[in-house]
């Protein structure tokens, strides 16, 4: 009897110990949670980086001065990867391990997600909303995955073909980055006009990083190219089309939401009118024709002293669809809870154009939908709606 007896106060011990970790997981206290994200402070992608991270900062700010979540605040942790997969391995070991984040929201760059992942599936942590429409962000199925962005792929199988076909051209080429984000760009290109029984006439790439694209371009305009899909993101698109003015070659730029920027027409100028690109949430700018957009922009300039961005829409929107998910989650959260809130959640359109999102058990991506824009007069213009063009 006093040997069953021990067993029993040991398993209730036992029980009692798992029941207050599961009241209690990582980066979660009774007063905070605690989240972490990956940005580009300091590399090609630092001005990203930064919008990203105001964006979060301004939702936090609004959602702590109302209470919190149940009474906790939102306590972020920026970790700088400088756009370096290697860096964003020590950055995630140390949000996950040391710093003990609850979530991982908003990380920017496929390679660098993707060198991240594991770390954060070790223990648990949530890959939330990262900043990057690749595949990998919700295929294959991991529990701990969600994404929100139309995938570089599906959006240039989709919008490549039908822009050909209005502007009635054949000879379509390709200038990508030579990594997971290119190349996931290439191929939809590819099989978008495979669809079409066409094929790229040329294709030519460049290494991250990379400032001098005369070679690439020279091939480019030799092979008599009337479209050029590039798979860039905002100095890249620049120096590339900036290249292409020079030499006197003049197809036409489509581009991927990855260089959806305001800082493409502020750094390029009258170089980069009339590039397309695939793109979901219209750039906010301060003297938009709609009153609350004006009234965000406004705010946001006012506390950041910069103008905002499209990606400070994404990380104002990742922040928003976590505290939603939160709030589903109960006042005891745990990662489970997180999950099961997500799962269920439907996130309505928002004064930015954002398309609903909405997720299940089995359904990682919370849209697939993409539009079109088109720099004119200085400034990025929606052209097409959604789904189609």
């Amino acid at each position: 009897m006093r040997i069953k007896t021990l067993l029993s106060l040991a398993l209730l011990a036992n029980a009692a110990h798992m029941s207050l970790a599961q009241a209690q997981p990582q980066g979660i206290t009774k007063n905070e949670i605690i989240i972490g994200t990956i940005q580009d402070l300091s590399g090609p992608l630092a001005g990203y980086g930064k919008q990203a991270r105001n964006g979060m900062l301004l939702r936090i700010e609004e959602i702590n001065e109302q209470g919190g979540i149940h009474g906790r605040k939102i306590r972020l942790l920026v970790e700088d990867s400088a756009y370096d997969p290697k860096k964003a391995v020590l950055a995630a070991q140390k949000l996950v391990t040391q710093d003990k984040i609850f979530a991982m929201v908003g990380h920017i760059g496929t390679a660098q997600n993707n060198a991240a992942m594991p770390i954060q599936f070790e223990k648990e942590v949530v890959n939330f909303l990262p900043l990057t429409a690749a595949r990998e962000m919700y295929e294959p199925f991991h529990r701990l995955k969600f994404s929100i962005l139309p995938t570089y792929y599906e959006q240039l199988k989709n919008a490549l073909p039908v822009l050909a076909k209005q502007k009635k051209l054949s000879k379509v080429c390709a200038l990508y980055q030579d990594d997971e984000f290119g190349l996931e760009v290439l191929r939809g290109a590819e099989d978008g006009l495979r669809s079409e029984k066409m094929a790229l006439l040329e294709k030519a790439s460049f290494k991250r990083g990379a400032t001098d694209f005369s070679s690439q371009v020279a091939r480019l305009k030799a092979a008599g190219c009337e479209m050029v899909v590039l798979g860039t993101i905002i100095r890249e698109t620049v120096g590339a089309i900036g290249e292409a003015r020079k030499t006197g070659f003049a197809p036409v730029f489509l581009g991927s939401s990855a260089a959806y920027s305001e800082l493409i027409h502020k750094l390029g100028g009258k170089v980069a009118e009339g590039l397309y690109a695939t793109m979901t949430a219209q750039i906010p700018y301060v003297d938009d024709a709609s009153k609350p957009v004006r009234f965000w922009a406004t705010k946001y300039s006012t506390k950041f002293n910069e103008d905002p961005s499209s990606i400070s829409v994404f990380g104002y929107n990742a922040i928003d669809v976590f505290a939603r998910a939160m709030q589903n989650a109960g006042e005891r959260p745990n990662t489970s809870k997180l999950i099961r809130g997500m799962e269920t959640i439907q996130v309505p359109s928002d004064m930015f154009g954002s398309p609903p999102m909405r997720f299940t058990p089995t359904r990682r991506l919370g849209s697939d939908a993409w539009r079109l824009s088109q720099i004119q007069d200085g400034r990025w213009k929606v052209v097409s709606d959604y789904p189609k063009l």
